[in-house]
């Protein structure tokens, strides 16, 4: 062991540097090279290096004990502690240079007094360089590689996902785009219904006094329509019935096809006593005309509702389109976190299809989050897939926020088998999946911990059990914004 001088260093042996696991194979030479640029130190119980600071030393601890901690959520994660000689921290890939970012990748804390060699990261990446040139040029190979593998998987990944949301929102478009073209061709031929009907009142058919006393049970008509009760589909049916033998016994030709508009729009046999007391005393078949013009009005009415609504959806889901991709916005935002799930609930209505339950637990009194919107749609995009995926398109989807502390929380949860323990370690790992072979890429856990830990400094987890699994993301609630946030998108 080297003699502690009276400044904390003390003098490096080489041939206890030959001890180390990660020293042990080199010659005379190279290790009193490595005595002659390094040094020996000493260090009370505190802070060997943080995580974000500049990566200037290369540390081997010699005998002690060291804990290395991440920031997650703002608060320090243990991830290791130990004793073990010859384990290293700090700038381990110097030798790659700028190829990576040059900083602590973990914060490391002595736990007692420790003894460390420590080399300069300059000197270290020069050493590897020099004494290992083929090693750094596979380890560099292999770090790009990786990376490019990762990069270009991730890639793909986004566009299959975009591609798959892109189907869902097409098809849901369709569907609203459909009924109000149905809607239109309808409203076209009762239109026309109403001009013939306006050419017999123009022919004479009509007395002046029962036109008054039509246009006055049209308007009546109309209004009623906008605020028709909802109901049962058993309620509906026993209406028709009621209002089809209604028609039938005032000899009113193919009532019972009439009765469901009357139904659908509220009227019922108490109204049409009334028109019928309204209009008995006139002659011909008054009463009969004047069911049939405002059979025209009703579905003139229902149809443009139709419209209203079909289009009103279009807007709906271009809007929620817009909100998940964030179009013409900074990708830097405070905004409501709930508008960003709702968006992601719309744009995957398709694949939760009518099998998937969704509940809502929304606080509402959350603040604004700071945050990159788009990124964290992708982070609900991958959760709620992966949920629906455990359920097999069958089961209770809830998505629930709350305020813990000084931050926002999101739970993605689902009621299906579970995760089991063993997989549950290993789920945020790139490439790991228990999907079949071409269903999943095993990233979309991976991209998901990159964008909530490394982008927003907050934290992911999941707890499972059978029939519960949620995964529970925390998003500060209070970050600076960035001076340049399209810098700062981690890279795969």
């Amino acid at each position: 062991m080297g003699e502690e001088t009276m400044t904390g260093a003390a003098v490096c042996d080489p041939e206890e540097l030959r001890t180390l696991f990660l020293f042990e194979r080199l010659n005379d030479e190279q290790l009193n090279w490595l005595c002659a640029d390094g040094k020996i130190e000493y260090l009370e119980p505190g802070p060997v290096c943080r995580e974000g600071d500049p990566a200037t030393c290369f540390y081997v601890m010699l005998d002690g004990e060291i804990r290395l901690t991440k920031l997650s959520g703002g608060t320090e994660i243990e991830l290791n502690q130990t004793d073990y000689r010859g384990v290293y921290v700090g700038a381990w890939t110097a030798y790659l240079g700028d190829k990576v970012d040059q900083t602590y990748t973990a914060s490391v804390y002595a736990t007692k007094r420790s003894r460390f060699f420590v080399l300069d990261a300059e000197i270290f990446s020069r050493m590897m360089h020099e004494w290992f040139p083929m090693a750094v040029h596979l380890l560099e190979g292999a770090f790009t590689g990786n990376r490019a593998g990762n990069q270009r998987v991730a890639e793909r990944e986004r566009l299959l996902a975009l591609g798959s949301l892109s189907a869902g929102l097409t098809h849901e478009l369709n569907n609203p785009a459909a009924a109000a073209v149905r809607a239109t061709s309808g409203l076209r031929e009762r239109v026309a219904g109403m001009r013939h009907k306006l050419a017999m009142m123009a022919e004479g058919k009509f007395q002046p006094e029962v036109l008054v006393t039509l246009v006055r049970l049209q308007e009546e008509a109309a209004a009623q329509v906008a605020k028709a009760p909802e109901l049962t589909p058993m309620e509906a049916a026993d209406r028709e019935d009621v209002l089809g033998e209604w028609l039938e016994d005032h000899e009113i030709a193919d009532g019972w096809n009439l009765a469901p508009n009357f139904v659908q729009a509220g009227f019922d046999v108490d109204w049409l006593e009334r028109v019928h007391g309204t209009l008995e005393a006139c002659p011909g078949k008054v009463f009969e005309g004047a069911i049939r013009w405002l059979n025209y009005t009703i579905e003139t009415e229902l149809l443009m509702n139709e419209i209203g609504d079909s289009t009103a959806r279009i807007s709906t889901l271009v809007n929620a389109a817009k909100q998940y991709s964030q179009m013409d916005r900074a990708p830097f935002q405070v905004v409501d976190i709930h508008e960003l799930l709702d968006s992601t609930l719309v744009m995957m209505s398709r694949k939760l299809g009518d099998g998937i339950t969704v509940v809502k637990e929304y606080d509402r009194t959350l603040p604004p989050v700071p945050c990159y919107a788009a990124e964290l749609n992708q982070v609900w995009t991958n959760l709620i897939d992966n949920a629906c995926y455990a359920m097999q398109r069958s089961g209770t989807l809830t998505v629930r926020t709350y305020r813990e502390s000084d931050c926002a929380v999101v739970e993605i949860g689902d009621t299906g088998p579970g995760i089991p323990e063993e997989v549950r370690r290993r789920v945020f790992e790139p490439f790991f999946t228990t999907k079949p072979v071409g269903d999943g890429t095993g990233l979309g856990l991976d991209i998901s911990f990159r964008i909530v830990v490394n982008k927003h400094d907050g934290d992911i987890r999941v707890e499972s059990e059978p029939g519960d699994t949620r995964f529970i993301v925390r998003l500060p609630l209070t970050r600076p914004t960035p001076a340049d946030a399209e810098a700062l998108t981690p890279q795969p």
